[in-house]
């Protein structure tokens, strides 16, 4: 057998609906082919044809006057199944996941949809922003860590009603956000530098994606190409908890205060 041969057998079962609702009724029950006709809702001739290429393929058999799935049966089945659950699964979360790889992240594939996603539309284009200014504010009297790669009024409104209800916040940013930071938020960089409770690190490699944690949850934003930010995948699952946290280490590993950069700078 060939990997052609494999591709025959898949295309073959997914060039039909009813080849596949046949398949995926008998993965569940045997059934005589009258049955199959009035469950799929196709002809009895049809039914006939598609069962003739099942048995041509031995992914059934027919045994006292039923067809039944056999082993090898089962696993294509299975194994379509799965292939439909990858490419809704594509569908849901592959903006999210090519603007992650566009930058080099390295997010895990096997984290990906273990937890929720919001997306930014065109019918809600700050949806993202949103959600995201909203776990700042809900951060109250907790450890927030985070990354930005962007500096937003918004965020550092809702950073700055974090602290003053007790919570502590180390945060992540580049040099080009330092400057912007400096330049159109002045109050907000001086309150960074000399809060206790902020404590602001400057990377001196370009940040392109966001991180957040706060207790059990962490998130992770992606951003568009003009630096927007798109999607925020929230999860508590230990996939994308435990990559959150070696990357902020790792970013915090490399970065200076932000105060030893604007005395420098």
């Amino acid at each position: 057998m060939t990997a052609d041969d494999g591709h025959d057998g898949a295309q073959y079962l997914a060039g039909s609906p009813v080849r596949v609702a046949i398949l995926r009724t008998l993965r569940r029950e045997p059934l005589r082919p009258a049955d199959l006709t009035d469950t799929v809702d196709a002809t009895r001739t049809t039914v006939q044809r598609i069962l003739g290429g099942f048995r041509e393929r031995d992914w059934v058999v027919k045994r006292d006057a039923a067809y039944r799935v056999t082993p090898t049966g089962e696993r294509v089945h299975d194994a379509y199944e799965t292939l439909l659950g990858e490419v809704e699964l594509a569908d849901c979360y592959g903006g999210f996941a090519a603007d992650l790889e566009r930058v080099g992240a390295g997010f895990p594939a096997e984290a990906l949809d273990a937890g929720e996603l919001t997306v930014a539309t065109e019918r809600n284009p700050l949806a993202a922003v949103d959600r995201l200014t909203e776990l700042l504010r809900e951060g109250r009297d907790a450890e927030i860590r985070a990354v930005s790669p962007v500096v937003i009024q918004r965020f550092n409104r809702a950073a700055a009603a974090a602290l003053d209800a007790g919570a502590e916040v180390e945060l992540v940013i580049d040099r080009d956000v330092v400057e912007t930071s400096v330049s159109d938020f002045g109050p907000a960089t001086d309150r960074a530098i000399r809060d206790e409770d902020a404590t602001v690190y400057v990377s001196p490699e370009p940040i392109e994606y966001g991180l957040f944690t706060c207790g059990d949850v962490a998130c992770v934003t992606a951003y568009d190409r003009r630096n927007n930010p798109r999607h925020v995948l929230e999860s508590t699952d230990v996939a994308v908890t435990e990559w959150v946290n070696d990357r902020f280490e790792s970013l915090v590993a490399d970065a200076r205060r932000l105060s030893a950069v604007v005395e420098n700078a």
